[in-house]
C-alpha cells in the first residue's frame, strides 16, 4: 500500500554550480517531502576522480556539504528527506563530512544512507580481461585504445538502489552516478511501491524526473520568451506533485517567481532527448509521446497517461580520459573599426607563432569574435550595426603541451604590439589545461552490484 496519496519531491540544483539558494528557498517557501539535488555531468566525474588521487578525503559535491549546513534545521524540523548524486566518485567521503556538519549543529541520530557501486574505474581491467570491451558507442572503438589514459568510469545506475536506502529508514541519500530522473524515481518507488516491472508507473517516474532535472530550466529559465517570465530573480524551483497511479502535477511554491506552464515545461522536455518514443534508461524505457498535459490551476499542470517498457540488460557507463591539451585566451578590442583590428589582432597571433616553427591546423585552432554574430555564426539572423567593441577569443588544442603552452605567450603582447584600442589582459596569458574525452560505452548489468549502508549522525 502507498504510504501517502500524494508526494511532494522538488529539485533544487540542475547541475554543481547552480544557486545555493534554490535548495534553501524549497525548505523554506511551503511544504516538501522530498528536495533532490543533481550536481553530476560527464565532466564532471573526472574532475572529481583527479581530485580524489591527489587527496583521499575529495571527490565529491562540496557544495553540497555547505548547502546540508545552512538547510539542516528545516530538514529535520519538516521531516524532509535528501536524495543528491553529491557524492560524486567520492560518497563515503561526502557522508562522513554530511555526518559532521550535523553533528556539529546537534542533530543527532539523523539517518545518511550510501549508495555504491557505480564507480568501476578500479574494476576495468578485471573487465577487459573478462571479455567486455566497453566500445565506443559512437565510434566502436574498443576501450583499450585509451585504456593508459582514462581517469573515470562510472554506470549510470537506477532508481532501486536509492528506494532500497529510503526503505532503510534514511533521511539523506547520497549516490555517485546515477541517472538524473533517478533522483525523483527513486521516492516514489519507496512511497508508492511500484515494482521493477510496473513499466508504465516506472515511465511516469523517470518524465517526471526528467521535467525537473534541470531545476528551474522548466519553470521559466532559459525560456524563450523570458520577457513573459515574472521575477526572474526570485524564480520558483520546481516542485513533482505524485500520485500513485503515476500521474504528477508540476508545480512551484506559492508566491515565487517564474511559472509552470505547458510551454514552459515543453521547453524542458524535449531537453537532451533522443528518440522520445524510447528514452532509454536502466529502470525502463519510456514513451514520452505518450503523456497528456493539461493545465489545472495556475502554475499547476496536470502530466498522465504514460507509457513504458522493459529496459535494456546494459548500464550506460560514463568514462573520461585525457585527450590532449588546450588553451583559451580573450582581449577585449574597442574603437572604430573594432571587428577588423580584432581580425587583425587574431592574423598577428598565428603569424608570429609560425615565424617561431609553431603551427597549428584549422581544426586545431578557434577564433571567434564575441560581439560580431558569433553564437549564431551559419545562422541567418539580422545582424546588428558594426559594433564598437568586439572580445577576441583564440584557442589551440593539440597533444604538445609545450606547444599549446607556446601559444599563450603571444596574445598579451598584443596590447602594445598590435592596433590601438586593446584591453582586458588583466587575467594573463593563457596555459595548457587537460581536455577531458567523453568514453561512452555499455556494460551488462550482471557485471555490476549495487551497496547500501546506512549511518547516524
Amino acid at each position: 500500500m502507498p504510504r501517502k496519496d500524494k508526494v511532494l519531491v522538488a529539485n533544487g540544483q540542475g547541475f554543481w554550480g547552480d544557486s545555493l539558494l534554490g535548495p534553501i528557498r524549497l525548505c523554506r517557501e511551503g511544504p516538501l517531502d522530498y528536495l533532490t539535488l543533481d550536481y553530476l555531468a560527464e565532466v564532471t566525474m573526472s574532475i572529481l576522480q583527479k581530485q580524489r588521487l591527489r587527496d583521499p578525503s575529495k571527490g565529491f559535491a562540496t557544495d553540497f556539504v555547505k548547502m546540508i549546513e545552512r538547510t539542516a534545521p528545516d530538514l529535520v524540523a519538516k521531516g524532509i528527506k535528501v536524495v543528491a548524486n553529491a557524492g560524486g566518485v567520492n560518497p563515503l567521503a561526502c557522508k562522513d563530512a554530511t555526518l559532521a556538519v550535523l553533528r556539529k549543529q546537534g542533530f543527532h541520530g539523523v539517518k545518511v544512507a550510501v549508495v555504491e557501486g557505480d564507480d568501476i574505474y578500479g574494476e576495468l581491467d578485471g573487465l577487459l580481461a573478462s571479455g567486455e570491451t566497453l566500445a565506443n558507442m559512437d565510434s566502436g572503438a574498443p576501450l583499450a585504445s585509451v585504456r593508459a589514459r582514462v581517469s573515470s568510469a562510472n554506470v549510470y545506475l537506477g532508481a532501486f538502489p536509492t528506494a532500497e536506502a529510503l526503505d532503510a529508514g534514511a533521511q539523506i541519500v547520497i549516490t555517485g552516478r546515477g541517472t538524473d530522473p533517478g533522483l525523483v524515481l527513486g521516492p516514489l518507488i519507496h512511497e508508492f511501491g511500484w515494482k521493477r516491472d510496473q513499466y508504465d508507473l516506472l515511465a511516469a517516474g523517470t518524465i517526471a524526473g526528467h521535467i525537473v532535472e534541470c531545476g528551474a530550466q522548466c519553470t521559466g529559465g532559459n525560456y524563450t520568451d523570458w520577457r513573459s517570465v515574472p521575477d526572474m530573480a526570485m524564480i520558483g524551483y520546481p516542485i513533482i506533485e505524485a500520485s500513485a497511479d503515476g500521474s504528477f502535477v508540476v508545480t512551484k511554491h506559492d508566491g515565487t517567481g517564474g511559472m509552470v506552464t505547458q510551454r514552459s515545461i515543453l521547453h524542458q522536455l524535449v531537453y537532451e532527448m533522443g528518440d522520445p518514443r524510447n528514452y532509454i534508461g536502466p529502470d525502463c524505457g519510456a514513451d514520452f509521446t505518450s503523456i497528456r498535459m493539461e493545465e489545472v490551476g495556475p502554475n499547476r499542470v496536470r502530466v498522465s497517461g504514460a507509457k513504458g517498457c522493459a529496459p535494456t540488460p546494459t548500464y550506460k557507463v560514463s568514462i573520461s580520459y585525457e585527450n590532449g591539451w588546450k588553451a583559451l585566451g580573450q582581449l577585449t578590442i574597442s574603437g572604430p573599426d573594432a571587428l577588423a583590428k580584432a581580425k587583425l589582432c587574431s592574423e598577428i597571433v598565428w603569424r608570429r607563432l609560425a615565424y617561431d616553427g609553431c603551427t597549428f591546423s584549422d581544426e586545431e585552432k578557434t577564433v571567434e569574435f564575441v560581439g560580431a554574430n558569433t553564437c549564431h555564426a551559419g545562422i541567418d539572423v539580422p545582424h546588428a550595426a558594426e559594433p564598437t567593441e568586439v572580445v577576441l577569443r583564440l584557442g589551440v588544442k593539440g597533444h604538445d603541451k609545450a606547444k599549446i603552452d607556446r601559444f599563450g605567450y603571444e596574445l598579451v603582447p598584443l596590447v602594445t604590439s598590435g592596433p590601438p584600442g586593446v584591453t582586458g589582459f588583466a587575467g594573463g596569458r593563457p596555459h595548457a589545461t587537460e581536455i577531458i574525452g567523453f568514453w561512452p560505452a555499455l556494460l551488462a548489468k550482471s557485471k555490476v552490484t549495487t551497496k547500501v549502508s546506512v549511518f547516524e549522525s
